[in-house]
């Protein structure tokens, strides 16, 4: 191996580097049963971001109308909490939140496919506090819906 291919291998990732070696992944969401393409896989990030985007907005605006007088610090902090209520009744009844919903995903349990309420309660806390949300697995699944055993899927 030269540097050129040990820089490449750096640069792509220790995955990219191990199927380079020969080894065999599979695609994302095949240890857990689920299809690698169409309805039912695993979500891919972006419209996971997309549809994040989309609740938080929703919770700005209710923070914004309902709580505060302006746009200040407080709003942030409202909004969290509307989020957080607005994500525990949503996903622990319906599987979904209005973000998730217009980007064509859903919050699924993986192994009786219904997520309960206190698994959406659990996810939900963990979804808040961010950092379980940013540590993923090779399925692309958060540590939140790990700790939750949920998964999200497309519609």
């Amino acid at each position: 191996m030269d540097n050129r291919q040990a820089i490449g291998s750096w640069l792509s990732g220790p995955r990219a580097a191990m199927e380079e070696a020969g080894a065999d992944f599979g695609y994302r969401g095949e240890q857990l049963g689920l299809p690698e393409q169409g309805p039912g896989s695993i979500a891919r990030p972006g419209r996971r971001i997309g549809a994040l985007a989309v609740d938080w907005g929703l919770c700005l605006l209710i923070a914004y109308g309902l709580f505060t007088d302006g746009y200040d610090a407080r709003t942030g902090n409202w909004a969290l909490l509307v989020f957080l209520v607005l994500s525990v009744l949503t996903v622990g009844t319906l599987g979904f939140t209005p973000g998730k919903r217009l980007f064509g995903l859903r919050v699924v349990a993986v192994d009786s496919g219904r997520v309960q309420p206190l698994r959406g309660l659990l996810r939900s806390v963990l979804l808040c506090l961010a950092i379980p949300a940013l540590v993923w697995d090779r399925d692309g699944r958060g540590l939140h819906d790990r700790l939750a055993r949920t998964v999200e899927v497309r519609i």
